[in-house]
């Protein structure tokens, strides 16, 4: 019996220390490359988030100049008073920013608070919001401000 444990011992193989550290290091150095990459891609998702309600907005005041021709502007607080909008989302309860009516386009006035950034948007059209880089934004129509 103390043979055969014996000849399993010197079978046995593991891992020494240094291959353990060896691979301690790669991951560490993996997930150093890893949560930036990963940070920017939450940071870009959100400010996504607020370009779509900057679009949400220009849609429902769409609705709202079809049913109230000759009215404008309108702002974002009385498209969520009369229920053209559900939420003012990233925009806020209290929003003072207008849209207002163009044949061309409905332009939108308004800023936008996120956890990191800030987006404004300058008398901006769908077209230019749907054209805006999560990055840099949009030039003058498509402000992004980091914090």
């Amino acid at each position: 019996m103390k043979k055969l444990l014996q000849k399993r011992l010197k079978n046995e193989k593991g891992l020494t220390l240094v291959e353990l550290l060896a691979v301690i290091v790669i991951l560490g150095i993996i997930a150093a490359i890893a949560v930036p990459a990963i940070g920017g891609i939450i940071e870009n998702t959100r400010v996504k988030a607020q370009f779509s309600d900057g679009q949400n907005v220009l849609a429902a005041a769409n609705i709202y100049f079809v049913e109230n021709p000759g009215a404008q502007p309108v702002s974002i607080a009385e498209l969520v008073s009369q229920n053209y909008l559900d939420n003012a989302g990233s925009f806020g309860k209290d929003n003072d920013g207008k849209v207002t009516y163009t044949k061309g386009g409905n332009t939108l006035s308004a800023t936008t608070v996120g956890d990191k950034t800030t987006v404004t948007f300058a008398n901006a059209t769908n077209e230019a919001i749907s054209k805006a880089d999560a990055k840099s934004g949009n030039g003058d129509l498509v402000k992004i401000n980091k914090k």
